[in-house]
């Protein structure tokens, strides 16, 4: 019998039964997280009979009459009043005639919605860019008081900032921000900022300072350096960074419900006033569901493949 060791795999390498086993998890754990969005992905193809029916049904033919509720502003009509119209020749229209209704215009969904784009990337944008050269600078720079600035802007996440909305709906009302984009991309922005320079600060203190060094002695300036060595370098933790702040710009509540009223309300307010007869429209509100993540899981997989730590993390040892 021999005696060595087996050296055909490291010792930090897991085992296949342990690696099945993490895989069975992961598939279980995933598998339970998408069942609800996969509940409202199919409420918003039901019909709204189709969609209160209990117990739900897993089995039922498609239909589209929530997205056009949620497209169209409709109102009841006699059928004396329905018959006097020419036949609908849309197929929208063919699904509002089949509950009585007609169609009066267009819903405020798509105005709300770019609102939100506007609002939700902007605040994003600006996070990012000013958390990405404030962090640079905790973590490449001698700056005075350094951890107890760091500190401070930790702190301003220490406390909700729904405590601060009666102050600031005062300001911005005095400034002329409230109901603006503008207003509520500087809030948002504020309101991560803290969140950008300490994630951001967490992977620039991992970049090899040799990489500048090395970038200098070649005649690189400060600032080429930084982005042609640092920004590829943290692609990673901005990457991440921009997701988290963009989950947080998007779905938002408190302050989009108290600062703004028409012109830049964004989804998260509109999403609960949509009703129907007689009670709330479920395809319809599934269907709002359904459009307003899209944004955020295309962002995602679009950044995915910067998510993954770069090889080059650490590969110069001090």
């Amino acid at each position: 019998m021999s005696t060595h060791p087996d050296t055909s795999r490291s010792p930090l390498e897991a085992s296949s039964l342990s690696k099945k086993i993490a895989a069975i998890i992961v598939i279980v754990y995933a598998t339970i997280a998408l069942i609800p969005m996969l509940l409202i992905v199919a409420t918003a193809f039901k019909s709204t009979t189709d969609a209160i029916t209990y117990p739900p049904k897993v089995i039922f033919k498609p239909s589209l009459e929530g997205i056009v509720n949620l497209a169209t502003n409709r109102t009841r009509q006699s059928k004396e009043y329905l018959d006097s119209l020419p036949p609908p020749k849309a197929w929208y229209e063919k699904i509002v005639r089949k509950r009585q209704m007609v169609i009066t215009g267009q819903s405020r969904f798509f105005h709300r919605f770019t609102n939100s784009l506007i609002i939700g990337f902007g605040a994003t944008f600006f996070s990012v860019f000013l958390g990405t050269f404030a962090a640079y600078a905790f973590s490449r720079f001698k700056i005075p008081l350094k951890d107890d600035l760091l500190f401070f802007i930790l702190s301003t996440r220490m406390f909700p900032p729904i405590a601060a909305a009666v102050p600031i709906f005062l300001m911005y009302r005095k400034l002329g921000l409230n109901d603006t984009h503008l207003g509520m991309i500087i809030l948002y922005t504020v309101v991560n900022l803290s969140l950008s320079v300490w994630l951001l600060k967490g992977f620039m203190d991992e970049i090899p300072k040799e990489y500048e060094e090395a970038a200098l002695v070649d005649g690189y300036s400060r600032l080429s350096a930084f982005f042609k060595i640092i920004l590829p370098q943290a692609a990673t933790g901005i990457a991440a960074t921009a997701i988290f702040c963009l989950i947080f710009s998007w779905n938002e509540y408190a302050f989009a419900i108290l600062l703004t009223f028409r012109e830049a309300q964004t989804l998260p307010p509109f999403i609960p006033t949509i009703i129907g007869e007689g009670g709330l429209d479920w395809p319809a509100i599934a269907a709002a569901t359904t459009i307003f993540m899209l944004p955020v899981i295309i962002f995602t997989i679009v950044l995915r493949k910067h998510l993954l730590r770069g090889i080059t993390f650490g590969a110069v040892r001090k």
